[in-house]
């Protein structure tokens, strides 16, 4: 209860502009304001107690705030990470510095993201680094089909990068479900349709855990899930899989639905539109890895947002090509879809808004994060130039209206090296 009461706290103090929040105006540059529209150019954008005030052309600069020249800049919302595991993990390879699953737990639904991430980790640095502000970090299910409970955090060079503990359930389905669930489908779809159910007892005071499969501690954590209360995010591939998924609301009426992953989207995008789910998808996934990504198609995006899917650009979790930085890459390369005969990509206003406002609003921070609308909270990047071409690197980076420091490892190491004398004996660390 205590812990219950510390995150719900914390999270509603980091939506509560911070004492330190600056006042300041970027004037004369390229705008582009995250909603879905094109860039403007030679804007203003205006924060105030670490708010947007306003972003567009012909705007006034209030007296009193400091005024940044954007000429020759591009200013955006800060970038949104969706399903990524940042701050989870700082060598991937050494299991003791490696949080992103838990396989000998006795508890699966019950595990808690929040805790075990580590605001000082290089990742969230050198992600800041390149204008990613906010992200919501999921467990990866490693014990049973569930992974636990992820949360959305932002990137802040402080110790509180909490701002939703207990954001989302991840459940995994389709290929990694069935070797999790038994051996196959059969047995993923009998594991989770019960779980939901004794979920659904424990809610109503009905659960005694006589012969149930499940630990207390994780019927209590599905609970809000099958109350709508807490999202269920389902990494599911295949067409087929995804009917499925589409269906459980049967049963489970308040379920709140995102699906993650979703390479065969493209084959059954209208009834995911129908059915009101939004998707968080690999970029530009175009080759299977398994027999659940047969119809995977580059154009997948383009073609669910076609046909009315919230769509973002999300689980991008580690390896070089798979670094949260590079989703500017990926979007960019949707934009460029649009030049392809026979392709389906994105307008550029379209493909920032994959990995600005609509991955926030997946999140449930609509109109909050991910955009530079009037109110929104100020997390705010300047580039030296567009944000989707792959030359182009970050000049400020501002969360919650405070301006960021970038360094990393990665900078240290840089400027370390820049004008090595081979003559000089190995530089030493600083710390």
């Amino acid at each position: 209860m205590i812990a219950r009461f510390l995150y719900a706290a914390t999270a509603a103090l980091a939506l509560v502009a911070p004492a330190s929040a600056q006042d300041f105006a970027i004037t004369n540059a390229t705008v582009a304001t995250g909603d879905g529209s094109e860039p403007v150019e030679n804007a203003t954008v205006v924060v105030q107690n670490g708010r947007v005030v306003a972003a567009g052309a012909g705007l006034a600069t209030p007296a009193g705030v400091e005024v940044i020249d954007g000429t020759g800049k591009w200013i955006t919302p800060g970038i949104f990470s969706a399903i990524t595991t940042l701050g989870l993990v700082d060598v991937d390879g050494v299991s003791e510095s490696n949080d992103t699953s838990a396989g000998r737990s006795p508890f699966s639904a019950a595990l808690d993201v929040a805790p075990a991430i580590n605001p000082a980790s290089q990742q969230l640095l050198v992600a800041r680094a390149d204008g990613i502000t906010r992200a919501s970090i999921a467990p990866q299910p490693a014990s049973g089909i569930f992974g636990g409970q992820g949360a959305v955090i932002d990137l802040g060079a402080d110790a509180e990068p909490i701002t939703k503990a207990r954001a989302f359930q991840i459940v995994a389905l389709g290929e990694t479900g069935a070797r999790l669930g038994g051996g196959g489908r059969t047995g993923t779809y009998a594991w989770l349709d019960n779980a939901l159910h004794e979920a659904h007892a424990y809610a109503a005071g009905r659960w005694s855990g006589e012969d149930a499969e499940l630990t207390r501690a994780d019927a209590a954590a599905l609970g809000p899930v099958v109350s709508g209360k807490q999202a269920l995010y389902v990494h599911v591939e295949r067409a087929s899989d995804i009917r499925e998924i589409l269906q459980l609301r049967r049963d489970f009426p308040n379920l709140d639905l995102v699906l993650l992953g979703v390479s065969e989207g493209w084959l059954v995008a209208d009834d995911i539109a129908a059915a009101g789910v939004p998707v968080i998808a690999d970029p530009l996934d175009d080759l299977p890895t398994g027999f659940d990504q047969i119809a995977a198609t580059q154009s997948n995006i383009g073609r669910m947002q076609k046909a009315g899917v919230k769509v973002a650009i999300g689980r991008m979790e580690g390896g070089t090509a798979e670094q949260p930085r590079n989703a500017r890459q990926y979007a960019g390369n949707l934009v460029a879809l649009t030049r392809v005969p026979g392709a389906d990509g994105l307008s550029w206003g379209q493909a920032l808004a994959t990995i600005t406002s609509i991955p926030a609003a997946i999140s449930g921070f609509g109109g909050q994060l991910g955009t530079l609308a009037p109110g929104a909270i100020a997390d705010v990047v300047m580039w030296d130039g567009d944000p989707l071409e792959v030359g182009s690197v970050p000049v400020a980076v501002f969360i919650d209206g405070v301006r960021q420091p970038v360094e990393n490892h990665q900078t240290r190491l840089r400027e370390r090296y820049r004008d090595l004398d081979e003559s000089d004996l190995p530089k030493a660390y600083d710390w």
